[in-house]
């Protein structure tokens, strides 16, 4: 590395880059020097500690919170250290397994708001189970809860499922998506409404998007967005008319991927337009939906 006139402190020893001094904080945390919930200390005295102006220790602090490593962050006092992830939550698992703990950990908040884009409520069903449990047994006690459930129109052509030889005037493929739409709609709305018996305000409103989503969403009480990439895969499945050779998609294997507003900045700007976007398409150009 040159060494210039602006990276030499006043002592004549080179000055340390916002990366350095980010990665000697992150050696503290790492070996158990600054634990979680920790104080570090002010800007100003890292500035002294480190030789070096404020604004590089901002931009280390900056790249601490980004890696997830710092919460608080703010003008008014020193961040603290954060809690490392629960096991596991880190890392990317299957819709079916790693949409529940989320609902659950969701489900304790007063207000509880969960926003959804998906192609069915295939995944959603089985993961409000322990939720609802949990408040049927009075383990959760919620004032109130709001679900709102974007799901493609029944008027639209569908990208996925369609069958692998096209679509004809009969078109058993949609048929079949349209009817797993419906009685999933109702098993959700009927699961949901079942808590107004524990004196619970709950909301539950679905709109039809005019296309196919090509990935699930849901974003739990503003603070959390979960993602996951629908693939398409070519299968069959017998039915009473014969067998259906598609192009369809198992949503309940898909990888869920997490991000949560207190992780860093990244994660929290990935939240905010994730809402923007459900937002938008729920106030703009999707109609109201009519399981039947």
């Amino acid at each position: 590395m040159v060494v210039t006139q602006e990276n030499v402190a006043v002592n004549g020893s080179r000055r340390l880059s916002p990366q350095e001094i980010a990665d000697v904080l992150r050696e503290r945390i790492r070996a158990g020097e600054l634990r979680a919930g920790d104080r570090l200390p002010t800007q100003a005295e890292l500035a002294d500690e480190f030789g070096v102006e404020r604004g590089a220790v901002r931009q280390a602090l900056r790249a601490l919170q980004d890696d997830g490593l710092l919460t608080n962050v703010s003008k008014g006092s020193p961040p603290r250290i954060a809690e490392p992830p629960a096991p596991g939550h880190d890392e990317p698992q299957p819709t079916m397994v790693g949409l529940s703990p989320r609902l659950t950990a969701a489900f304790s908040a007063p207000h509880v708001r969960i926003d959804a884009a998906c192609l069915t409520a295939e995944s959603l069903i089985p993961a409000l189970g322990e939720p609802l449990r949990l408040i049927h047994g009075g383990s959760l006690r919620p004032e109130r809860i709001d679900v709102r459930i974007l799901l493609p129109s029944r008027d639209i052509d569908l990208a996925f499922p369609v069958p692998v030889e096209g679509r004809g005037d009969d078109d058993p493929v949609h048929e079949r998506w349209l009817a797993m739409r419906n009685a999933q709609g109702h098993v959700l709305r009927h699961n949901l409404q079942t808590l107004r018996s524990h004196g619970i305000d709950v909301q539950i409103t679905f709109r039809a998007l005019p296309f196919t989503p090509p990935v699930k969403l849901y974003l739990l009480n503003g603070s959390e967005a979960l993602m996951a990439y629908y693939m398409v895969t070519r299968r069959e499945e017998p039915t009473d008319t014969g067998t259906l050779d598609m192009y369809d998609v198992l949503g309940t294997e898909s990888l869920l991927f997490s991000f949560e507003k207190a992780a860093g900045q990244r994660d929290a700007a990935f939240v905010e337009e994730s809402q923007k976007w459900f937002d938008a398409l729920w106030e703009t150009i999707t109609t109201d939906l009519t399981l039947s």
